[in-house]
């Protein structure tokens, strides 16, 4: 099994350099799977229906959420009708969504941090534990961690090593260098980074991002445009063990 993990989708530039290069990438890479976090798709903030069809529609095969799910509300409907798309799994009881999709024999579950997050939510450790429990084995399993403190995402690895094909962090849009295979077997990356615009500070416009830093006045941060990077992980796994073989990033400017 071969699958990509595509970074933070941030605005139209990192839209539309999905949009225009995956089905190249899942040919050139020989994809069985491709997992994408849409959160910042739409506007830079959140993620409608129409640019999670487009996504669809391009090849990628599960969109994962992360702490702006709930930004436009006309998301929410979908996220209850739509198979392939999840938000975080320990948001509380009573929001839309489901934090685990299935495609094939892939499950993907879909986690949010609690270390430097603005929001108060369940503990992540105690409601993956819950979900492998009552989860059918054999099964290719990708955790999207969506997360501020790296400390939290390695420690979410660790418990995961061996329980798990891949667990790999998003939220910080900047790529971590540490790819591995821990000692049982999981695969992991701290975060797989972002498709976004290239000249940006993660994904948004340069000068309002300095505007706020150096004023600390409220200023809307609108997603940069232009060329476009591509942050990605690839992994690949054993069809009979379930565990993964090899990880490598995957990293493109698109024009």
């Amino acid at each position: 099994m071969r699958l990509l993990f595509l970074g933070d989708i941030v605005g139209s530039a990192g839209r539309e350099a999905v949009i225009r290069s995956l089905p190249a990438l899942r040919h050139e890479l020989r994809l069985d799977y491709v997992v994408a976090n849409g959160e910042n798709c739409s506007g830079g903030k959140g993620l409608i229906p129409r640019h999670a069809d487009a996504l669809f529609a391009a090849g990628v095969d599960v969109i994962t959420g992360g702490n702006h799910t709930f930004q436009h509300r006309e998301l929410y409907p979908y996220l209850e009708s739509t198979r392939g798309i999840t938000r975080p799994l320990n948001y509380p009881p009573g929001v839309p969504g489901r934090g685990i999709a299935e495609c094939g024999d892939l499950v993907v579950i879909n986690l949010i941090g609690r270390a430097f997050m603005p929001a108060d939510y369940d503990d992540p450790f105690r409601a993956v534990d819950a979900a492998l429990a009552s989860m059918s084995p054999n099964r290719f399993i990708v955790v999207d961690f969506h997360a501020e403190a790296t400390s939290e995402k390695q420690a979410m690895g660790w418990h995961l090593d061996g329980r798990v094909t891949f667990v790999v962090g998003t939220h910080t849009h900047v790529p971590t260098a540490d790819c591995r295979l821990l000692r049982h077997g999981t695969a992991y990356c701290t975060d797989a980074g972002m498709c976004g615009a290239r000249d940006s500070v993660i994904g948004d416009d340069i000068q309002a991002v300095l505007t706020k830093f150096l004023t600390q006045m409220p200023t809307r941060l609108a997603p940069a445009e232009g060329p476009a990077v591509i942050n990605g992980v690839l992994v690949e796994a054993d069809d009979t063990t379930r565990r993964a073989v090899r990880i490598e990033r995957v990293d493109r400017e698109v024009g």
